[in-house]
């Protein structure tokens, strides 16, 4: 259950807000606030998950209060103004909804920052070690030493940062992958699996790590860009 606020403004919005979050399942509305000073005060002394913010609101702005906060929460913008959305997103805003919305488009947003949410919480599961099979031999591998993985068809191949040869191991990708889940782990294309920490750039179709470039497919690179920013927060 992800709990949220509302901040805007004009009521018939707060009201339209309130009703679309009451029919999400998985959301439970905290409180729905005229301002962000208001908002404020209700973080103040309530935990809150995610917040749907009106941009355009006298005395502080959407983004400004957004700005102030050492740690915010996931933020969902709502805005009648397309141009200040593409703002938010340099602040990581989850989405944004367009004044009017549907539902259909209020659910879709909602559905994001849930994944999000999730993804946030696997982290725990994330294993400090395990043991794979390298010519009959079972082989310690530490978590936090792995820099990325490579699928050969049956075999993989774990990089490590503490060793220039990689260990080829007999398992696929995909129970490779339910072992190291995201965010700790970010599948960048078919065949690469990628310890989201260790990258230190980030190109058009590339992650970098060090010296070495692992390559993002089409079909990752909205998943790849939606955990990484969550592994900033």
């Amino acid at each position: 259950m992800m709990r949220c606020i509302a901040i805007d403004d004009e009521l018939l919005v707060r009201e339209l807000l309130e009703d679309s979050i009451r029919q999400v399942p998985f959301l439970q509305l905290v409180k729905t606030c005229k301002n962000a000073i208001e908002a404020m005060e209700v973080m103040q002394q309530e935990p809150v998950d995610l917040i749907f913010l009106d941009i355009q609101m006298p005395k502080l702005t959407g983004l400004q209060f957004l700005r102030s906060l050492s740690q915010p929460p996931m933020v969902i913008l709502v805005t009648a103004y397309e141009q200040y959305a593409l703002e938010g997103f340099e602040l990581r805003v989850v989405d944004y909804l367009l004044k009017p919305f549907s539902f259909e488009r209020f659910l879709k947003a909602c559905n994001h920052a849930y994944e999000l949410f999730r993804l946030q919480h696997k982290v725990a599961e994330t294993p400090k070690d395990f043991f794979v099979y390298v010519e009959y031999v079972q082989v310690k591998i530490v978590v936090a030493d792995i820099e990325y993985i490579e699928g050969l068809k049956d075999y993989i191949k774990i990089y490590l940062s503490s060793s220039t040869k990689p260990v080829l191991t007999r398992m696929t990708m995909k129970a490779m992958e339910e072992k190291l889940p995201p965010p700790a782990f970010i599948r960048t294309h078919k065949s690469f699996l990628v310890a989201a920490k260790k990258i230190t750039a980030v190109k058009r179709d590339l992650v970098v790590i060090g010296d070495k470039e692992i390559p993002v497919s089409e079909f990752y690179k909205e998943n790849v860009t939606r955990i990484l920013n969550l592994s900033k927060g």
